[in-house]
């Protein structure tokens, strides 16, 4: 009786401290502040099982509009953010909370609309689509969320010329939600909504909905990757959250992203710059 007791005494006191010790698959793991594209358009469900096979790193996932990304890999919530409106993330950089960007991969924006066309804008002219838009009132959804998608859309119509904080009027709706929702809200009004090719690819409720608009050098969409600088938050997993971009910048990486198709389409092309920006 006496051994037995030693013997459950001594796998109990193991179980508590083996279960308030972190695993080593916790041990292991990093916080990507990403935009919603790489993972609404399944991207991440595609890439990130290859990585942790690879590694053994599992990457969590915070799924925001670039603007919100960056705020939070400010504050040090995540290692390393993942995002797509270059002027920001330059800026996130020379500010300090940055330790290098690099170029990771890129598709394109597309200005997607009902069939029926109403307003006649469908060709490879941005700047004119736009303009014919807001003169004909014809409905427009913004993300209105400081997304790397919305900020486009306003570099867009600056553009054009037009001031589209005093431009806009019922027929520019802003809802200040993901893409996703944009493209559901577009559908259900007939509107115009502007997307990035990843997602719309991977939309499945279009409804009337179609591309109308591609092509023009102004909808070229690029995305970077930073590593979240430790100086600035020592909790930043330096060693890991670099392996990440590491890899993703590698022949590897590069290979992986390219081979993510849906239905045959190719979603993101691969362009890293090792050397950082």
């Amino acid at each position: 009786m006496g051994s037995r007791l030693v013997s459950f005494t001594f796998a109990v006191l193991f179980g508590i401290i083996a279960g308030s010790m972190p695993t080593l698959a916790e041990e292991r793991s990093i916080v990507v502040a990403s935009t919603t594209s790489t993972q609404d358009s399944g991207l991440f469900g595609y890439l990130l099982p290859i990585f942790k096979a690879r590694t053994g790193i599992e990457v969590k996932v915070i799924a925001q509009g670039t603007g919100q990304a960056l705020d939070t890999a400010r504050r040090g919530d995540a290692d390393v953010v993942f995002v797509h409106a270059r002027p920001q993330e330059e800026k996130f950089v020379a500010e300090g909370f940055g330790v290098k960007r690099f170029d990771v991969m890129y598709n394109d924006f597309v200005l997607i609309g009902p069939k029926s066309d109403p307003a006649g804008i469908k060709g490879r002219d941005i700047v004119t689509a736009l303009r014919t838009i807001e003169a004909k009132a014809a409905p427009f959804v913004s993300r209105g969320d400081r997304s790397g998608t919305h900020a486009a859309e306003l570099a867009l119509w600056r553009q054009t010329g037009i001031d589209i904080a005093s431009a806009k009027g019922p027929w520019y709706r802003e809802i200040g939600q993901g893409m996703g929702a944009a493209l559901n809200t577009a559908s259900a009004m007939n509107a115009y909504v502007l997307s990035d090719r990843g997602t719309w690819i991977s939309f499945r409720n279009r409804g009337d909905l179609v591309i109308l608009v591609e092509g023009d050098k102004h909808l070229f969409n690029q995305y970077g990757i930073i590593l979240v600088n430790p100086e600035k938050h020592p909790s930043v997993k330096k060693e890991l959250g670099q392996a990440f971009i590491d890899w993703l910048i590698s022949p590897e990486g590069q290979t992986g992203i390219a081979g993510y198709r849906i239905d045959g389409q190719q979603l993101f092309f691969p362009n890293a710059d090792k050397r950082g920006r």
